[in-house]
This record gives C-alpha cells, structure tokens and sequence, in this order.
C-alpha cells in the first residue's frame, strides 16, 4: 500500500492503472486489483479520531464505536475494488451531505463541549470532499469503460435498540431507481438470505425495513451517474456485541467468505443485464 495524494490517486484512476492506497491525510483507503464493472465501499468502518478532538467531544471511545460499522470493509475486503473511511463518523460523517457532515449532536447526546473553531470544521470538511473527488474519478471511470456498474454500500446496524424483531439485512431503496433495477434488487436481497451464518443466527433479509438507504454516499452516486446502482446494505450487528464492545471473527468470516462470490455472482448478472 503506498500513501499518495488525492491528485496522485485520480490520476491512476484516470489511466486505469492498478494500486492500493492510502490518502496522504490518512482519512481513507482504496484498492483497485482489477477494474470491473462494480465496486464495494464501507464509509462507515473507520474509527479514527484526530487528537486536537479529543478533549472537546463528550463522547466516549466506546459510545463513537457504538455506533460506527466496524468490519464492513473487512467483508468485501477481497473483492477487486474497495473504497473504505478511515476516521470515524463523529469527526465527519462521508454518508451525509456536507453541510450536515460535522455532527452537533449525536444520537440524543449533544457532541461537543465547546464550538469547533472553522479551522477545525474546515480540516474536517477537506477530508470529506477528498473523497468525494476520488469517489466521482472512480465511478467516473467505471462508466465509461463499461457503461453500467454496481456498487456495494456496506453498513450495519445496531439492533438492541429495536423494539422488534429486525432482519439480519436490510436493503435500502428509497432514492433509487426502482422501476429500472428492482430485479435486481430483490436477486441481491434473495442471495443474502441465503447466507449460512454460525452460533445458530438464521439469515434474513428485507427491503426498507429498518432503514431506507437516505446516506449521502448513494444519494451522490445516483444523482451524478445514471447507471450506476447502489445497493445500501445493512447488516445487523450480529457479528459483535454491542455492549461489550466484542467482535465475533467467526461470524465476520462467514459473511465474508460467502460474500466473496455472492457480490460477484450479482455483480455479473447485473453487468449481462444492464450493460451498456
């Protein structure tokens, strides 16, 4: 993995070279092996936290990792495209839109102990508009050289605090096209039903059930490439405990081993459909 400039990093998008990367700032990564018509993207796996931060955030390391995604970049770690957030929501959130990226509260509980400067506020944003720039160079060139592609939104949810019995997934649907990709949706939720998970969880999958894929990283995608799917894909945090701050590796590996040919298989069935 190399650290490089954003600029660096769109120009090897733009001449369809191979790399892995890091950015230059550390807010993010992307790894491209091979370029094909679909990409995964985890905006919501990173917990970084800039120290300058620290001493004016009223939450906790563990109330910040609450209510982040952690291990979503590590299930479609494998897969030949992967653009994932290194730094954790509470310093700017890349799934909203930029005037709301930088959280005044939080989940009923207010952020901040005192006011972040503009310098602060506008590091922050730079972050966020970085890799807005490398996500519009990606999708940018994924079009062209193919017409269509796929991108797989990757996220999870915490589930105790439900009040009901909520699926394992949850599809979000409402901002796109769904007269246009809804086969294709219900194939996608269909396949992940199918998922054979250990300690006795039971797969199951619904389509805005608990969410309704309203994240800014879709949003930006779909308003800016016409034929560009995105698949905002919420796992339930059964892989972890939400209140021991515990992951289960077990249950991260089955989601991803299984995901390595599942994203693949529709990703492909996508592509022989919508292909341009």
């Amino acid at each position: 993995m190399k650290r490089l400039a954003v600029s660096e990093i769109i120009s090897l998008i733009q001449n369809e070279k191979t790399f892995e990367a890091v950015a230059e700032d550390y807010s993010f990564t992307i790894k491209i092996e091979d370029y094909v018509p679909y990409a995964c993207g985890a905006v919501h796996d990173g917990h970084q936290f800039r120290k300058e931060l620290w001493d004016k955030c009223l939450h906790t390391q563990y109330d910040r990792w609450f209510e982040e995604d952690p291990c979503t970049k590590e299930m479609v770690r494998t897969h030949p495209i992967v653009i994932a957030g290194c730094d954790s929501r509470f310093e700017y959130d890349l799934n909203r839109d930029p005037d709301n990226a930088i959280y005044e509260d939080a989940w009923g509980k207010k952020l901040w102990k005192e006011k972040l400067t503009n310098e602060e506020h506008s590091t922050s944003l730079q972050k966020h508009q970085k890799f807005y720039e490398v996500t519009h160079a990606l999708i940018s060139k994924l079009e062209e050289k193919f017409g269509s592609c796929v991108v797989y939104d990757m996220h999870s949810y915490n589930w105790r605090r439900w009040d009901r019995e909520v699926p394992v997934i949850n599809l979000g649907t409402a901002n796109i096209d769904n007269d246009r990709f809804g086969e294709m949706v219900e194939n996608w939720r269909a396949s992940l039903e199918a998922l054979k998970l250990p300690n006795g969880i039971v797969s199951t999958s619904k389509i805005n059930d608990t969410f309704f894929g309203n994240g800014y990283f879709l949003k930006y995608i779909t308003k800016n490439f016409q034929n560009t799917l995105v698949l905002a894909t919420e796992f339930k945090k059964i892989y972890c405990d939400e209140f021991r701050q515990v992951i289960y590796p077990e249950v991260v590996s089955a989601i991803e081993r299984q995901l390595q040919y599942k994203i693949k298989e529709h990703a492909d069935a996508f592509y022989r459909v919508h292909k341009m």
